[in-house]
């Protein structure tokens, strides 16, 4: 009897643990995480757990006399649908409705899907965004199709650099340093009239927003490691998109 409960425990840490996981791969905020490994745990009969969760790492026990139990955190993207799936399960969870083994299936299929969205999807979005930024910031329309061509272009050089260096930062850095170029390339040659606005549009896509939005969040849900190193994360993203487009204004004004 001891042996079968140790097994079923260790399955409810193991699921509390993976929805944990998908959810801060996934975009989701520091306190979202917790609560929702909490309340899993709690409806599949560990009422007594808890969890630490930084943007790098996810930590959980469910008693003094268990070791707490880690995950490491390598990579993280947004995929809020992600996020919304594993809410669902989490509440099926605590309606009743799926067993121990249920809802761990479920979840490894979560995790085993590819991103809701295809690269030619996002870079199409990337691209309209860019342009409809242009305008929104003041640019004329002869400017945007010059911001859709430098939005889509350096979204591209930001998902291929992302692949191909493994240095963080650099794919943003390099990406800017492209629409830079590509801006001024296109103003010279008579496509467009204010470089300035065509930049800014065309960048916008790869402004961290949702990390500054839930490193606000956990800063006021009282998460101040995760907020902070959230924070840092977003401004030194902000830093290099900045020093990409800088590195450009240096070399051609």
């Amino acid at each position: 009897m001891v042996g079968t409960n140790h097994t079923e425990q260790s399955r409810v840490i193991a699921i509390c643990l993976l929805a944990g996981k998908i959810m801060l791969q996934s975009g989701g905020e520091t306190y979202r995480v917790e609560d929702t490994m909490k309340r899993m745990a709690a409806a599949l009969g560990l009422p007594h757990s808890h969890s630490y969760v930084v943007p790098t790492g996810i930590f959980f026990s469910v008693d003094a006399t268990e070791p707490a139990k880690l995950i490491r955190i390598s990579e993280r993207t947004t995929d809020l649908h992600k996020v919304s799936e594993v809410n669902a399960v989490s509440r099926r969870i605590g309606q009743g409705e799926l067993s121990v083994e249920e809802a761990y299936a479920l979840l490894q299929q979560i995790e085993g899907q590819p991103s809701s969205y295809s690269a030619v999807v996002r870079l199409t979005a990337a691209a309209l965004s860019s342009g409809c930024f242009t305008i929104m910031f003041g640019g004329g329309w002869v400017d945007f199709l010059p911001a859709v061509l430098c939005g889509g272009i350096g979204y591209a050089a930001v998902i291929a650099f992302h692949r191909l260096v493994l240095v963080k930062f650099f794919a943003e850095l390099t990406a800017s340093f492209v629409i830079g170029l590509l801006a001024f390339l296109l103003v010279y040659m008579g496509a467009g009239h204010e470089r300035d606005k065509i930049i800014i549009g065309s960048v916008m896509p790869l402004v961290p927003g949702l990390l500054i939005t839930n490193a606000v969040r956990d800063l006021m849900a009282g998460h101040l490691v995760s907020g902070l190193s959230k924070g840092a994360e977003a401004f030194l993203t902000a830093f290099a998109i900045g020093t990409g487009i800088a590195v450009v204004f240096s070399l051609f004004t």
